[in-house]
C-alpha cells in the first residue's frame, strides 16, 4: 500500500534558542506532532537558512543538562562546535552530523564555530531529539561525530543520491548506531528526479524540505521549509523534485512507553524527572566550564 501524506506544515513562528540558533519548532509544538505521535522523534527544531553577520562573540547556547534521550544535529550551512561533560565534542560543517547520547546525563554547550562567527554567513541546521527506551535511559553517555565523508551515499545516477545517516536505503546502512530502529536520510535530488522509499506502516514518518520543493506520490506538493507528516498506513511513497532539492526523511519504530518530559529531561515517570533534577543539582552530570 501507498503511504500517503496526512498533513503538510508550513514552518511557523521563529524563536531563538540561546542567541545562535534561530529555529522553527515542528515537534512537539505543532498540532498532530506531539512526542507520542512522532516517537522516537520527540523534538525537531529546524534552523531555516539565515544569514548571521560577523561577530566577535560566538553565538550559541551555554552549558545546560540533558537526560533520557539523544540529540542529533545535522549541518546544512555554517559550522557549529559542541562540548559535553562526558568528553565528547568537536566541530561540524556542511554535511556533517553530531549524535550525542545524553542517556544517564550530560552537560553540554553548542555554539557557532569561532571562525564562522568571525566571518559570518548562512547558517542552516536541524536538531532532533531521539528518545531512548526505558531500559537504556540510564546507560552511559556517548558521542558520535559523523563526517560527511563517513555518511553512506546511495547513487541514483543522473537523479542524484541518498545520504544514509542512520538506518538503511536499498540495503545500504548508515554509520550512526541507534538504540531502536531509526531511518535518517537526506535525499539530494536533481530537478525532475524521483526517489522511492519503503518503511513499515507502523513507523512514524515525516519529511522536511531543506532546499527546493517536491511532490509526494504525484499528488501533494511540499514547499521549501515545509514538513510533511505521513500516515501510519501503507509502506511505500515516492517524492519527485520540482527543482533541485534536498529533503530530510525521518522514519522510526515508535517506542510505546509513557513519556514524562520537563525541559531538558525526558523520562518515563514524574518521579524520574524529579530524580533528574536532584542528580543535576547534586553535580552528578559532571562538570563543564
Amino acid at each position: 500500500m501507498t503511504k500517503k501524506v496526512e498533513l503538510v506544515y508550513p514552518p511557523g513562528e521563529v524563536h531563538f534558542v540561546g542567541d545562535g540558533f534561530r529555529v522553527h519548532n515542528f515537534i512537539p509544538s505543532r498540532y498532530g506532532l506531539d512526542m507520542q505521535r512522532m516517537s522516537p522523534f520527540i523534538m525537531l527544531d529546524y534552523g531555516s537558512k539565515h544569514y548571521f553577520s560577523p561577530s566577535t562573540h560566538a553565538r550559541g547556547v551555554g552549558v545546560h543538562p540533558h537526560r533520557g534521550f539523544e540529540t542529533v544535529t545535522i549541518a546544512y550551512k555554517g559550522r557549529v562546535a559542541h562540548h559535553d561533560s562526558s568528553g565528547g565534542g568537536g566541530i561540524i560543517g556542511e554535511g556533517d552530523v553530531q549524535w550525542m547520547t545524553a542517556a544517564s546525563g550530560v552537560l553540554h554547550k553548542e555554539y557557532h564555530e569561532e571562525s564562522f562567527s568571525a566571518e559570518g554567513g548562512d547558517f542552516q541546521m536541524v536538531q532532533l531529539w531521539v528518545n531512548l527506551p526505558a531500559k537504556d535511559k540510564m546507560s552511559t553517555p556517548k558521542y558520535q561525530a559523523i563526517s560527511n565523508q563517513q555518511i553512506t551515499q546511495v547513487d541514483l545516477g543522473d537523479s542524484g543520491f541518498i545520504e544514509v545517516i542512520a538506518g538503511e536505503y536499498q540495503g545500504q546502512k548508515g554509520p550512526a548506531s541507534t538504540f531502536t530502529p531509526v531511518n535518517m536520510l537526506n535525499a539530494k535530488l536533481k530537478s525532475g528526479a524521483q526517489a522511492s522509499f519503503s518503511f513499515p506502516a507502523s513507523y512514524n514518518t515525516c519529511l522536511l524540505v531543506i532546499e527546493g520543493s517536491v511532490r509526494v506520490n504525484g499528488a501533494e506538493d511540499v514547499d521549501l521549509d515545509n514538513l510533511a507528516l505521513m500516515e501510519n498506513e501503507g509502506e511505500e511513497f515516492s517524492i519527485e523534485a520540482k527543482e533541485d532539492s534536498v529533503v530530510l526523511i525521518l522514519s522510526g519504530e515508535p517506542i510505546n512507553e509513557p513519556i514524562a518530559a520537563h525541559g531538558p529531561f525526558v523520562m518515563n515517570t514524574r518521579q524520574e524527572i524529579m530524580q533528574a533534577f536532584e542528580d543535576f543539582n547534586a553535580g552528578k552530570f559532571g562538570y563543564l566550564s
